[in-house]
């Protein structure tokens, strides 16, 4: 299996915070964390040093590549950071291939 692993800490949401699946909007000093797997990201978000993590609205979505995967990790934190109840970015079509198992912190 296949797998990516991507997190920034330290991530200041813009007003309106970014929105989650499990308890609505979050706001505030936020760590993103995307896990890359098969195909599929799943990004989440929390509290930064907090021990319980949130689904961010939209996720999991498909996501082609490990590549593609950490250009959607990047504008994930970037519509964290724009806030406004930010959801999951579209994906971006990328390389159909993975360079193996890779982990980001």
């Amino acid at each position: 299996m296949t797998w990516a692993s991507w997190t920034t800490r330290g991530v200041y949401s813009g007003h309106g915070g970014v929105l989650t699946e499990e308890v609505g909007p979050l706001s505030g000093d936020l760590t993103v964390h995307t896990t890359w797997a098969d195909g599929t990201a799943q990004i989440t978000v929390q509290y930064t040093d907090a021990a319980d993590w949130f689904t961010m609205a939209g996720s999991p979505v498909p996501c082609p590549s490990e590549e593609a995967s950490r250009s959607l990790h990047e504008a994930a934190v970037e519509a964290v950071r724009q806030g406004a109840q930010a959801t999951v970015p579209v994906a971006q079509p990328g390389p159909e291939h993975a360079t193996g198992e890779a982990a980001a912190e």
